[in-house]
């Protein structure tokens, strides 16, 4: 790697990054299926290579839940403590297709862009 790379820059652009795509990861896994915090971690963490924490999903999760975009119930277990499960809204959907087409697009645009140059 380039020593000339400014770490700090990178650092922060990573993580300015993450926190936009953090969001649509999470209404992407929930249209299949219900999911509980540690699971949608977990998941991310099968396929891609973000790392997050509980202390930053939980947070985001009540945020969108605050939203309308998700909604949340808690399940007993047949061990264990019980889980708070959340599930995509219609409103989410609805947002999760916006986002959706506008990522795919600017994938292309970005694409483009490196092709050309």
């Amino acid at each position: 790697m380039n020593e000339e790379i400014n770490l700090y820059f990178i650092t922060k652009w990573k993580s300015q990054f993450k926190k936009g795509l953090l969001e649509y990861i999470i209404l992407l896994l929930l249209r299949s299926r219900p999911c509980y915090g540690y699971e949608l971690i977990s998941e991310m963490n099968q396929f891609t290579s973000l790392e997050i924490a509980e202390g930053t999903i939980y947070p985001l999760l009540n945020r969108l839940k605050k939203e309308k975009l998700v909604t949340s119930e808690w399940a007993e277990m047949d061990t264990g403590i019980p889980r708070k499960y959340y599930k995509l809204t219609e409103e989410g959907t609805a947002h999760l297709m916006v986002m959706r087409e506008y990522v795919d697009a600017l994938n292309l645009s970005v694409e483009r862009i490196k092709e050309s140059v």
